[in-house]
């Protein structure tokens, strides 16, 4: 065992030295280092060539929520994720929109934001104005960088220009606004922002310090909606019931953030299994909510005059089936196959179907709040998690599960206390 975790040439070492290391200094088991080692469909060799310092991978549970229908299309969707009742909740919910014609979806044009930082400025409004006078040299050098991507009808189509108030002082902050088609888009409009931050210097005087894509991709949102039959939900004393949580989560900041983070465990595991970027998604949406609206629900929940749910979604969604581990994942690739999303125009087709999992996610937890209780459900199905953890093997799993489900109280202790009562009959 090791006690330092300075490794010089770490990286350069082989995945299986490394994991050796690590075995070292954490004193790990034969088995502790198994369960850290394996690589699964994506291979050692794939694996080590997507992030640094690799010693093995990490599963999740890949599970297929059915019953989906957006925009009369049929899906099944993949979606990997840790936490029961989410795969159930999400399916269940999509069922119930199928008699009043399904989810519905649209997109906006895939339109990313890169961002050019100028300081230094004598007069921040005077270069606002030089560089809008240049907006067309500027769109075309953002373009020569990409050509490709201009030939499939992307690339820079427009610039906005914003004097910035700052701690530091005024800055003056470009905004390249790139059309990135079926890609998230990072690359090309990063980029498109080194390339076009000299020509700002020479323009204004100023000097630019950061050049990068934002995430708060207010340009490339999507929407999706539906109706849910009152009778589906339970009535319509649990159709308000469900309007009242929604309007305790536009009232209280409190409340919102777990409204919303029930929201993102639909989003997430679909994000993750078709291989894009939910950190981006994660933090476009939950800024995204602050901008518009201060703290605001992503969704909106109303009674229809008939007495059934309606709701709806919009949030940012740059999602792209072009680069990165969607690409090279063979798992995402996959599970974007299943999904039956193709280039051209997937990309926006992918985002649809994560906001319609979402909105059914969050119908999904606002119900069990509204009626039965969101405990109910998710530790039902939390109980087999916890007999595994007691040690239960096979058939005593279901067999412990059901025992904790039947006394009321789903917790560890309780797990081992039957177990060990199970064992001894």
């Amino acid at each position: 065992m090791t006690s330092s975790s300075e490794v010089p040439g770490f990286y350069k070492k082989k995945p299986s030295e490394r994991l050796d290391f690590v075995k070292k200094f954490a004193n790990l088991s034969d088995e502790e280092t198994e369960s850290i080692s394996g690589y699964g469909a994506l291979g050692e060799e794939t694996a080590n060539r997507m992030i640094e310092n690799v010693v093995g991978t990490f599963p999740l549970p890949l599970g297929i929520a059915a019953n989906f229908m957006v925009n009369k299309k049929e899906y099944m969707v993949p979606m990997a994720i840790e936490e029961p009742s989410v795969v159930a909740a999400a399916t269940h919910m999509a069922k119930g929109t199928r008699k009043t014609g399904g989810i519905n979806a649209d997109s906006d044009e895939p339109i990313m934001i890169g961002q050019i930082q100028l300081v230094d400025l004598d007069d921040p409004f005077a270069a606002k104005e030089k560089i809008i006078s240049k907006k067309k040299e500027i769109i075309n050098l953002a373009n020569e960088q990409d050509p490709i991507l201009v030939k499939f009808g992307g690339g820079c189509k427009n610039i906005e220009v914003r004097v910035l108030d700052s701690d530091t002082g005024p800055m003056v902050i470009t905004h390249l606004l790139v059309d990135c088609r079926d890609a998230m888009g990072a690359n090309a409009v990063n980029t498109m922002a080194e390339a076009v931050a000299p020509r700002l210097e020479t323009i204004t005087g100023g000097r630019v310090y950061l050049r990068i894509i934002s995430n708060l991709a207010i340009y490339r949102k999507t929407r999706a909606s539906a109706v849910w039959p009152a009778k589906f939900l339970g009535g319509e004393e649990v159709v308000d019931g469900i309007i009242e949580a929604f309007a305790f989560a536009c009232a209280d900041p409190f409340r919102v953030a777990t409204h919303n983070k029930g929201i993102m465990n639909g989003i997430d595991p679909v994000v993750i299994a078709t291989g894009n970027d939910w950190r981006a998604i994660e933090a476009g949406a939950h800024t995204y909510g602050q901008w518009k609206e201060g703290h605001s629900s992503f969704t909106h929940w109303e009674k229809t005059r008939d007495g059934d749910l309606k709701g709806s979604i919009e949030i940012p969604m740059a999602i792209g089936l072009v680069g990165g581990a969607t690409a090279t994942h063979p798992t995402a690739k996959t599970c974007v196959k299943i999904l039956g999303v193709k280039i051209p125009g997937g990309a926006a087709e992918l985002s649809q179907i994560i906001c319609a999992v979402g909105l059914c996610q969050n119908l999904g937890a606002l119900r069990a709040l509204a009626s039965e209780g969101i405990q109910r459900g998710h530790m039902g199905l939390h109980a087999r998690n916890l007999a595994v953890q007691a040690g239960a093997k096979n058939n005593e799993i279901d067999k412990v599960a059901e025992m904790l489900k039947q006394s009321g109280t789903v917790r560890a202790d309780v797990a081992e206390k039957f177990l060990t009562e199970l064992r001894a009959t």
